[in-house]
């Protein structure tokens, strides 16, 4: 069994670190700048930034549980928020990280929650 945070879960936190700063600083800009545009979108934007740094904090100190819960919870949201930007476009006149399945960002959104949940159910702390 591998350890937690060794091998490719270092890369998994570096891809979610990558995405905690990339979702941080678009929905800060959406939020501040055009909040009026598309409120919905941009407060998922921001959802989807808090869940990053979550799930990035979580695994860099082992905490297991809050991990597979901000995992279970990213992995929710991209099913959600992927569904309703499919059957409800008009409610989504700008993209979130989650719109689409994550398709503004190679889908990565959509496997990423998948891979963490593995990770975590493979490796021990």
């Amino acid at each position: 069994m591998a350890e937690l945070r060794s091998g490719p879960g270092r890369l998994l936190v570096a891809v979610y670190a990558v995405f905690a700063l990339a979702a941080c600083a678009r929905s800060a800009v959406q939020l501040a700048t055009r909040f009026d545009r598309a409120p919905l979108a941009y407060l998922l934007s921001a959802l989807a930034a808090a869940v990053y740094v979550v799930a990035t904090v979580a695994l860099v100190k082992g905490a297991r549980r809050l991990a597979v819960i901000a995992c279970l919870v990213e992995l929710a949201g991209v099913l959600a928020v992927g569904t309703a930007s499919l059957l409800a476009p008009s409610a989504f006149p700008d993209a979130t990280v989650w719109s689409g399945f994550g398709q503004g960002y190679g889908y990565i959104p959509a496997v990423l929650p998948v891979l963490g949940l593995w990770w975590l159910a493979r490796a021990r702390a």
